[in-house]
């Protein structure tokens, strides 16, 4: 994987455009690794978004900052922490399937990946999107030496699954505990790292857009030669221009 240039990055925000946030992960991906799309596509989560962090960091720094809504006031929050505080520590054994056995029930699994996330899109009603990236993720179960359907399983086994299903890729399932300065309620904000990234993305897309038209204007500049230049360099020439 390699850093993405100015010019790479604002052609991957041009396609990601009319993309969902799953395509637009593995089209960041994509323009950075030199793997074939289905390789990208069969990384867990974790696997994927750990990527995408290193990404993200190499493109914008360590630093990272968001706005949150307090869910009980609608208050909105900034937060700031460091990549490091939102990098999990991903097992050896990432990505290979796994077993369990409850209430009878002997079951194996695998973390789900890019492909399965795509196979429901829109689903926005979270217990739903559980059944079916179960039904996908879901390798075989028994129950009594008897084969059982997805659907079968009782709560209990399913709620055992997902609880493994995180412990093995834990970087998909990232949380912050957040409490609310004006009203001081607790909460716990979910970090998805794909989405943050692509919002990072758009507002830089926009802000260097209109800085290649402005140089562009001034100084009859192609606008691969203007991204060419380092950020630096382009703001002092932002500078002159603008007085």
């Amino acid at each position: 994987m390699h850093a993405l240039s100015a010019g790479e990055l604002l052609g991957v925000w041009e396609l990601g455009l009319a993309q969902g946030l799953v395509e637009r992960a593995l089209t960041l991906l994509g323009a950075a690794c030199d793997a074939p799309p289905d390789a990208l596509a069969s990384l867990t989560i974790g696997q994927r978004d750990a990527c995408l962090l290193t990404l993200r960091e190499w493109t914008f720094g360590s630093r990272m900052s968001g706005v949150l809504t307090c869910p009980d006031c609608g208050q909105r929050l900034e937060l700031t922490f460091d990549v490091a505080e939102v990098r999990a520590d991903a097992p050896a054994d990432t990505g290979r399937a796994a077993s369990l056995a409850k209430e009878g029930y002997d079951v194996q699994f695998r973390p789900p990946d890019s492909a399965d996330l795509a196979a429901a899109p829109g689903e926005s009603d979270p217990m739903r999107l559980r059944a079916l990236l179960l039904e996908r993720c879901l390798l075989a179960a028994h129950h009594d030496g008897e084969p059982v359907s997805a659907d079968r399983l009782p709560p209990e086994v399913v709620d055992a699954v997902a609880a493994g299903i995180a412990q093995a890729d834990p970087q998909a399932d990232v949380e912050f505990a957040v409490s609310c300065a004006s009203c001081g309620h607790p909460w716990r904000a979910i970090f998805d790292i794909g989405s943050f990234f692509w919002s990072e993305i758009d507002a830089w897309a926009c802000r260097i857009l209109r800085e290649v038209h402005t140089l562009a204007s001034a100084y009859r500049w192609a606008e691969r030669d203007i991204l060419a230049l380092s950020p630096q360099r382009r703001q002092l020439y932002l500078e002159m221009v603008t007085g």
